[in-house]
């Protein structure tokens, strides 16, 4: 447990990159040889947009990282957060419940509370509009959701209490996860049964990508499914009956052009059609 604590507290962020990366890489190549679906589009076209918003991401993270390390420090130095309250438990312990709480307020909350409130649900919309989830589709955020998420994250780091070192993993982990569970694959039925019992699978989060209510209000996980299952917020669907999108972003100019997905959070809010929702 040592060996972890003192590599993510001096992780390099040439390292941090390569997470970023080289999941990307390495999802990417998985989708050609299992894809879920054979999407017909232009796979290079489509992840530049995404990628786009891979950019700007880092552009708002990147300044504001140091609220995230002084936050950290604040409340490790002062005994702030549910983690000091169980500083006598086992160090592997603190560290899953750190990551579970992690996961619960900074992802979970933050992606549920999005598609509640409709002012921040405009900003969401940017993600769940793309019609060929993939891999990339991870990293789809506007900027305004990027620091949405920030806030929460932020939030979640001084409710735990949590040191830097666990921040720094739990950032990697969901990294890693977002990535998986985007991914155009499937996982046999076998391995899903066992592994989405604890942890974000793409057969679970594909179908929070389907594009009507409920299924778009469902499985709202990042890390974690226990959240899911605990909350009542898990559903179930037949993967080959998913289709991405939004019913109300349908059109390629609306969903996959930067110009114009950048301007949706301030476009006039269209409501969810009737008739979509009788189709299910």
């Amino acid at each position: 447990m040592q060996w972890l604590m003192d590599y993510f507290g001096r992780i390099p962020s040439s390292h941090r990159s390569l997470i970023l990366v080289g999941g990307i890489m390495f999802f990417w190549l998985l989708e050609e040889a299992l894809p879920l679906f054979h999407f017909k589009y232009q796979k290079w076209k489509h992840a530049g947009v995404n990628l786009f918003f891979t950019f700007t991401t880092i552009l708002v993270n990147f300044p504001l990282a140091f609220i995230l390390v002084q936050s950290s420090n604040w409340a490790v130095e002062n005994h702030f957060g549910i983690l000091y309250l169980i500083h006598d438990w086992p160090l592997w312990s603190q560290a899953v419940t750190g990551l579970l709480l992690l996961d619960l307020i900074g992802a979970w909350a933050a992606h549920w509370i999005q598609h509640k409130v409709k002012f921040l649900w405009r900003f969401h919309i940017v993600h769940h509009a793309d019609r060929f989830v993939d891999t990339t589709t991870a990293n789809r955020h506007h900027p305004g959701e990027s620091l949405i998420r920030f806030i929460f994250t932020t939030l979640a780091i001084l409710i735990t209490g949590a040191p830097m070192w666990l921040v720094f993993l739990y950032q990697s982990l969901s990294v890693i996860l977002s990535q998986f569970n985007h991914a155009n694959i499937v996982l046999p039925a076998w391995l899903n049964a066992g592994l989405s019992l604890l942890f974000v699978t793409p057969n679970m989060h594909h179908i929070h990508h389907h594009y009507v209510q409920p299924y778009t209000d469902s499985n709202y996980g990042n890390i974690f499914s226990v959240w899911d299952h605990l909350l009542g917020t898990f559903k179930k669907l037949d993967s080959q009956k998913i289709v991405y999108g939004l019913d109300t972003h349908l059109k390629a100019e609306e969903n996959n052009r930067i110009s114009n997905l950048l301007q949706i959070p301030f476009q006039k809010y269209r409501s969810p059609t009737e008739e979509n929702f009788k189709k299910q």
